[in-house]
């Protein structure tokens, strides 16, 4: 009897999604609630392998209850800089307990680099891009290896550069077509009220004392009524994210299609 022939392994180079395929997922749930849309896309597995990547931060809540809701078993990232406030971490804790998530994985940035690259802790203050880059980016995209698609809680309602933000986008991080997932991005600030309302969610203890948008401690401030939700984000420089989100143009070919 003939031996069967030895089945050889191959590593798959091809890419996950395309921007044909966000498009079209964006034009597939025109019309349809951000749970509608989660729940189909969740429980039918349309996007393959997927996390939610969390900061935990003042809106963190209705996203992570919303998904919660369909599996309280998905990853959820959630990058532990150094530099967080402690209210952060201590937010993080009671609200992954509260909504009972089952699957919560803390990165950390790698200490052989933080030692060689940020070993004093000041390089928020004189180079932010590349803090950003060894405390989020390169924690991230350690965790993100596998994947085929995260879901974020951007809104457009956040910031300017927000504004023209799909539910379904390609990550321009890397060249593997890994998908992102906003299911808020066209929800308001008044959607975002009713929605803590309702759930009885708990409210990060910064967002009283004027922090609408929260990062690390370092690079974080108050910010004063009538400005940009993100206006104490990095304020003084020019720098409006931190590397694993990328500004949305008006012209980008996936543009919200609701």
């Amino acid at each position: 009897m003939a031996e069967l022939a030895r089945k050889i392994d191959r590593l798959d180079l091809t890419t996950r999604f395309t921007e044909h395929e966000a498009i079209r997922l964006n034009n597939m749930f025109r019309g349809t609630s951000a749970e509608e849309m989660l729940r189909t896309v969740l429980t039918e597995q349309m996007v393959g392998d997927v996390a939610i990547v969390s900061s935990f931060g003042a809106e963190s809540a209705a996203l992570l209850h919303l998904v919660s809701s369909i599996d309280r078993n998905i990853p959820v990232l959630f990058l532990d800089t150094g530099r967080h406030f402690p209210e952060t971490l201590l937010y993080r804790d009671a609200l992954a307990e509260r909504l009972g998530l089952t699957n919560l994985q803390i990165l950390h940035p790698d200490a052989e680099v933080l030692a060689a690259r940020d070993a004093n802790r000041l390089r928020w203050s004189f180079d932010p891009d590349g803090c950003c880059e060894i405390r989020k980016v390169e924690p991230l995209a350690r965790g993100l290896a596998g994947l085929d698609a995260t879901i974020t809680g951007r809104k457009a309602f956040q910031a300017s550069t927000r504004n023209a933000l799909p539910r379904f986008e390609l990550d321009t991080s890397d060249a593997i077509g890994r998908l992102k997932i906003n299911p808020l991005a066209d929800w308001t600030r008044a959607d975002l009220d009713a929605y803590f309302l309702k759930h009885e969610l708990p409210v990060h203890p910064l967002v009283a004392q004027g922090y609408p948008s929260i990062g690390c401690a370092p690079c974080t401030s108050s910010v004063k009524p009538g400005e940009d939700p993100r206006a104490g984000r990095w304020r003084g420089w020019d720098k409006t994210e931190c590397g694993i989100h990328t500004p949305i143009e008006d012209n980008d070919p996936n543009l919200p299609v609701f």
